[in-house]
């Protein structure tokens, strides 16, 4: 029974093993991503992550020690002078597992195990978010700038209200005048009927004087 251990041989005794692992590892260095099946990649994460993270500090001492596990001078090259350079801000996780479904054959469950930096259509999507973020705020920030003019516009209307007013106060004496001009026809209409009356009785009276002569 294997209870509580956690290491996978793989059907592999440990020098088998380790070498297998080692020679997966400098193709993952050099190649950047690999397929194999999803076993052998959970085991290779565990066995490189650790490589990568000493590549950090690039001194002969890591050097060596990562010479050590991989056996390949290309690949620790690779390791320090390009990987490091990428991985140099990313806290551990430096590698992405994907499941491609199951093997011909055997039917063994296949995998696509990736350095997480050197995937170009992620890296491009995440910084595609950040410049959204970006534009969003200077909108946000600029668009309570923009309502100030509209008030502004809106105050001349008011004044052009106030200014028509004077045609209804210059349109008043015309009807005043209007009426004036009315009542003195009126009085001298008045006045002529008054005159005729006066006449027509002083002519009466001239007739009724000559009667009694």
């Amino acid at each position: 029974m294997r209870h509580n251990k956690a290491n996978n041989h793989l059907g592999r005794k440990a020098g088998h093993r380790r070498l297998m692992l080692a020679n997966m590892a400098a193709s993952l260095i050099k190649s950047k991503r690999i397929t194999t099946t999803v076993a052998k990649a959970k085991a290779l994460r565990k066995y490189v992550e650790p490589l990568i993270t000493k590549s950090k500090s690039d001194t002969t001492t890591n050097r060596r020690t990562v010479f050590s596990y991989l056996q390949d001078k290309v690949a620790v090259t690779e390791l320090f002078n390009v990987i490091s350079g990428k991985i140099s801000e990313r806290p551990g996780g430096y590698t992405r597992i994907i499941k491609l479904g199951f093997r011909l054959g055997d039917s063994a469950e296949t995998a696509m195990i990736e350095l997480v930096d050197f995937n170009e259509i992620y890296v491009k999507e995440a910084k595609k978010a950040t410049t959204r973020r970006s534009r969003r705020k200077a909108t946000t920030d600029s668009a309570p700038v923009v309502e100030t003019p509209v008030v502004v516009e809106e105050a001349p209307v008011a004044v052009e209200e106030v200014v028509e007013s004077p045609v209804a106060v210059e349109e008043a004496p015309i009807a005043v005048e209007e009426a004036s001009t009315e009542s003195a026809e009126v009085v001298s209409e008045d006045n002529t009927s008054a005159g005729d009356q006066s006449s027509e009785e002083n002519s009466s009276d001239e007739n009724s004087e000559n009667k009694e002569g």
